[in-house]
């Protein structure tokens, strides 16, 4: 695993644009405010485009790529089309199964099930449906968090642009493949729940 993904604080933040199809993001370290990762979805089928400007936006699959600022391969995070709830899977920088993410029925806010590649439960991110505020716990520990930066009144009014930090306890092993799952899951925050 690669050691970027060490760090316990990041900053996401979605990139701007009135009529944008895909879903890509820049990732900082908010402390040097440089680029430390970039989330992009490069390979957006025809009909997956038109759907994206439809109600059905929050049903289109998606095939998204972390990389390190420098382009090497961090994590994938592939979703198909999502009738009722969705099921996201995620990949290594080697495109091995290490975990996925269940929707669960009927929760107010969002609700995933976060599982390891054996379908084992290592955490659950759960949001309020009141504000920006999402928390990654497993057996009433709380792992890390993620809340919303407004980046000023004027740029939120005219674009969808979120931003988001995410702050993972130190409690979670540096080298431990639930940090690659946490930081997929945040990328999973805007495309399943709030899109």
């Amino acid at each position: 695993m690669n050691p970027i993904l060490s760090q316990n604080l990041f900053l996401v933040k979605e990139h701007v644009g009135m009529f944008k199809a895909s879903n890509n993001y820049d990732i900082y370290n908010p402390e040097s405010n440089q680029i430390i990762m970039n989330c992009r979805e490069n390979n957006l089928g025809f009909f997956t485009k038109i759907l994206r400007f439809t109600d059905y936006k929050r049903a289109t699959p998606f095939n998204v790529e972390i990389t390190t600022a420098s382009g090497e391969k961090l994590i994938s995070v592939k979703r198909g089309i999502a009738i009722f709830r969705s099921t996201v899977e995620i990949f290594d920088e080697k495109d091995r199964l290490i975990g996925t993410f269940k929707q669960k029925f009927f929760s107010i806010g969002g609700k995933f099930e976060i599982l390891d590649k054996n379908e084992k439960p290592v955490a659950t991110l759960q949001g309020k449906w009141t504000g920006w505020d999402f928390k990654f716990s497993h057996e009433n520990k709380q792992l890390a968090q993620v809340s919303k930066k407004w980046a000023g009144m004027g740029k939120e009014f005219f674009t969808s642009a979120d931003n988001y930090i995410l702050q993972i306890e130190e409690t979670v092993p540096a080298d431990s493949p639930l940090r690659q799952l946490i930081l997929a899951a945040v990328m999973c925050i805007d495309m399943v729940l709030k899109e």
